[in-house]
């Protein structure tokens, strides 16, 4: 069984996270697949316009806690890269990203749908930046995108102290585009896609660059982050982290 299902519908590429037992949380196969796949769409001629889905009623729940262990930051670099190519696939690429929420869209889960150029909710869904959780501070590009999205003082706010967020909460401070009814996040998105797709493509490719590009270059934040992250697993922190979620406690962190 594929970790991402792919599906035309005519202009529209849909993709599927497809972990239902893990609510889509992101390892390192999926992380690969993800980002071949948006890259493979991006150069279909006839696909206009691209949408990430869940299956099995969620977004995605984060990075797959399950997977990860303390490492050196030799061993994460791989794995932190993996994931920050997902993000240059969806920056990168000349085409419309749609992500259509539905369930939980937590830490990695949430950067990746902010990362898109448009956040369709479902009024039950939940966002949160988790992050810390587990002793990190961000990757995906969320030290872009939320920011982008919310305002700096916000984001600062969000990824300090997490808080959970419905479709709704999401929409207002800017971390989503559009509240759907609850299970109607994707057929809300691919009414939006069919939408663009009917535009320029030319046209719709610069307006991506040029948020993209200005005003820094997120690309920067994505270098960044892989620096942080592959230092902050190898710390004790996270380590306690992950055994905490592991034990089903809360975790004491001693700052080494």
């Amino acid at each position: 069984m594929t970790c991402v299902l792919t599906e035309d519908k005519g202009a529209i590429r849909v993709l599927t996270l497809n972990r239902p037992e893990v609510r889509n949380a992101i390892d390192l196969e999926l992380r690969v697949v993800l980002a071949e796949a948006i890259e493979t769409a991006m150069d279909v001629p006839d696909v206009r316009v691209v949408v990430l889905t869940g299956a099995g009623g969620t977004f995605c729940s984060g990075g797959d806690i399950a997977s990860m262990r303390r490492q050196s930051a030799a061993e994460t670099r791989p794995r932190a890269e993996a994931a920050q190519r997902v993000i240059r696939a969806i920056w990168d690429g000349p085409k419309p990203v749609l992500a259509a929420v539905e369930g939980y869209a937590f830490g990695a889960g949430a950067a990746l749908a902010m990362a898109c150029d448009r956040v369709i909710a479902a009024e039950d869904a939940a966002f949160s930046t988790t992050f810390t959780g587990v002793g990190l501070a961000g990757d995906m590009g969320v030290f872009a995108s939320l920011p982008a999205r919310v305002g700096g003082a916000v984001a600062r706010q969000l990824l300090l102290m997490p808080r959970r967020l419905s479709g709704p909460e999401a929409a207002a401070i800017g971390m989503a585009d559009a509240v759907a009814g609850s299970g109607d996040a994707l057929a809300r998105a691919l009414a939006d896609a069919e939408r663009i797709a009917e535009g320029p493509p030319l046209a719709i490719a610069a307006i991506k660059y040029m948020f993209t590009a200005w005003p820094r270059d997120p690309r920067q934040v994505l270098e960044a982050e892989i620096d942080t992250q592959t230092t902050l697993f190898d710390t004790d922190d996270f380590a306690e982290g992950i055994a905490a979620f592991r034990e089903r406690r809360a975790p004491v962190f001693r700052g080494r």
